[in-house]
């Protein structure tokens, strides 16, 4: 009856979420996503046509493949920037459950292709590394325990994600995948500190991390190859680091040429754990800068939107995805030059790899919807209040 003499209320129609997405997402990160992106295809199409003729694919097989998996993860990674950051909170429980238990099944279902690490679960048609799923979901998790902790009355957080942290560590130690354990150490320590850990207990983690290493140095054959290579002040030019290293140093400051480079005809992994030595050798110092300068790009924006934020949990969240994030790109580059030990960890958004781009995609869109502008006070504001 009110309807007819008064009429209907006015549907109130929302701003669309494209709309909203776009005014509110760091085009400036997304962008250098993408530039990403296209210099690991410019650098597949070098650097797989060798290992494509060894294994009897059609040249470019590789490239396409890698072209495939990474339109998918741009799919993942736009979509997972569109929600809202309770919706990514659930997606990565949800996710580090699955990427859980498929870690957990690795021993008794999984395959190391003949690489010594059972790591992976084969489909026949591709392969899936459930570890390069769970670094998200983990992250997330860890960051939602540790910021429910600092409530009154809330759980101990920080207490159960690094309960949390540890059995992941074993399970993957198991494998064994020693770069991936110290990356969810190093993640959750960034978290950790950022949540108001005293300096003392970082200390004594770090020494605890000093001292499983030395156990495992000790214990496993993988392990000790792994360090012994590395320590070494011989290098065998033979070998993968070897013939690496020699790739950056004959690409010099402008590379030798595109489609001139010879590291990609010797090396096994040139399309993925080293697919920086053959950007070094054919583009030189000049790609290598800029690769470098796109992923110093993708954390500082990130973090300095994240300085900004006063809800605790996007704040943890978003600096432990930024870092990760980042120490995977340092790691690979760093493995490649020798400053650090092999760890067979991929380059993100420029190796080959299907898991790897995927998780990737995943990984940048969820930093991309925590790191995305809402209407709220500045934290440092806040604090300038509290103090006067």
């Amino acid at each position: 009856m009110t309807e007819m003499v008064y009429g209907t209320a006015p549907l109130r129609v929302g701003d669309p979420v494209i709309p909203r997405w776009w005014r509110t997402i760091d085009k400036w990160t997304m962008s250098c996503i993408l530039l990403l992106f296209g210099v690991g295809l410019l650098l597949g199409l070098a650097s797989s046509p060798p290992l494509a003729a060894r294994n009897g694919f059609e040249p470019f097989h590789y490239v396409q493949r890698q072209a495939v998996f990474g339109g998918l993860a741009l799919v993942a990674m736009f979509i997972t920037s569109m929600m809202s950051p309770s919706l990514v909170r659930r997606l990565a429980v949800l996710g580090f459950a699955v990427a859980f238990v498929g870690i957990a099944l690795l021993p008794v279902f999984g395959t190391d292709f003949g690489k010594g690490a059972v790591r992976w679960y084969s489909l026949g048609f591709a392969s899936v590394q459930p570890s390069e799923f769970l670094k998200p979901g983990f992250v997330v998790l860890a960051a939602w325990l540790m910021a429910a902790g600092q409530d009154i009355g809330g759980p101990p957080g920080k207490q159960m994600s690094f309960a949390l942290a540890i059995v992941i560590v074993a399970f993957l130690s198991m494998q064994p995948d020693f770069g991936q354990s110290a990356l969810i150490l190093f993640g959750w320590g960034v978290m950790y500190f950022v949540a108001g850990a005293p300096i003392v207990l970082l200390i004594g983690i770090a020494g605890a991390v000093v001292a499983a290493g030395t156990v495992f140095y000790n214990t496993s054959e993988h392990f000790a190859r792994r360090i012994d290579g590395f320590l070494s002040p011989d290098l065998d030019p033979t070998t993968q680091l070897g013939y690496a290293t020699n790739a950056i140093q004959e690409g010099g400051f402008f590379g030798v040429g595109v489609g001139e480079g010879q590291v990609k005809w010797s090396l096994p992994d040139a399309h993925t754990d080293f697919i920086i030595a053959v950007a070094a050798e054919e583009y030189g110092l000049i790609l290598v800068l800029l690769i470098i300068l796109l992923y110093t790009l993708i954390v500082v924006r990130s973090m300095l939107r994240l300085m900004r934020e006063r809800d605790p949990f996007i704040r943890l969240a978003g600096t432990g995805l930024a870092c990760i994030f980042a120490v995977q790109a340092l790691i690979n580059m760093g493995v490649a030059v020798r400053l650090l030990p092999a760890k067979g960890m991929t380059l993100p958004f420029v190796s080959y790899g299907g898991s790897s781009l995927i998780a990737g995609g995943i990984t940048v869109g969820m930093l991309l919807a925590f790191t995305r502008t809402r209407p709220q006070g500045e934290i440092g504001d806040i604090l300038l209040r509290r103090g006067r």
